[in-house]
C-alpha cells in the first residue's frame, strides 16, 4: 500500500504542474493581449516557468542517466577507467549542471509569489520585472544543462 501512495502523489503534482490551462488559480496560458505592463510581465514570468516545467521530468531522467553512465565508468578496469576519466569528468560537470537547474527551479517556485504587491502597481512591476529575471536564469540552465547532457551523450554513442 505504501509503494502506491508516492507514485500517486508524485503524478498528482505532476499533473498540476502540467495542466495548461491553470496553474494556482490563475489562467495564464489564454491568448489575451496583457492589458498592463504588469499583466505582460506575469505572461513572461509564466512563459518562462512554463518552459522550465516543461523540461522539469527531462531533468531528473537525464540526471538518472548520467549517473548510470558514471557507475558503468566505475565499474570499467582500471585500464578503461583511466581512458574514460575525461568523459567521466564530463558526466560530473553535466550532473552538477543538471542539479543545479533542477535546484534553481525548485527555489524559484518556492519563492516566486503569484500575487506580491497586487495592490501597488509601481512596486508589482519591478517585482515582476526582477521574476522576469530570474525565471529567465532558471530556463536558461534548464535549457543549458539539457542541452549540454545530451551532446555529451550523442558524443559518446
Amino acid at each position: 500500500m505504501k509503494r502506491l501512495i508516492l507514485p500517486f502523489i508524485s503524478l498528482i503534482i505532476l499533473a498540476a504542474c502540467n495542466n495548461e490551462k491553470k496553474h494556482d488559480g490563475h489562467n495564464h496560458d489564454s491568448k489575451e493581449v496583457p492589458k498592463t505592463q504588469a499583466d505582460s510581465l506575469m505572461s513572461d514570468v509564466m512563459d518562462g516557468h512554463d518552459v522550465g516545467m516543461a523540461k522539469y521530468g527531462r531533468l531528473k531522467e537525464v540526471e538518472k542517466q548520467i549517473s548510470a553512465a558514471i557507475d558503468s565508468v566505475t565499474k570499467l578496469p582500471a585500464k578503461a577507467q583511466a581512458a574514460a576519466a575525461p568523459y567521466k569528468e564530463q558526466l560530473d560537470a553535466a550532473g552538477k549542471d543538471i542539479r543545479g537547474a533542477i535546484v534553481a527551479m525548485d527555489t524559484w517556485m518556492q519563492e516566486f509569489n503569484m500575487d506580491s504587491a497586487a495592490d501597488n502597481v509601481e512596486q508589482r512591476i519591478k517585482y515582476l520585472t526582477d521574476e522576469k529575471l530570474k525565471v529567465g536564469k532558471v530556463k536558461e540552465a534548464i535549457l543549458g544543462s539539457l542541452q549540454k547532457a545530451d551532446s555529451l551523450f550523442k558524443a559518446k554513442l
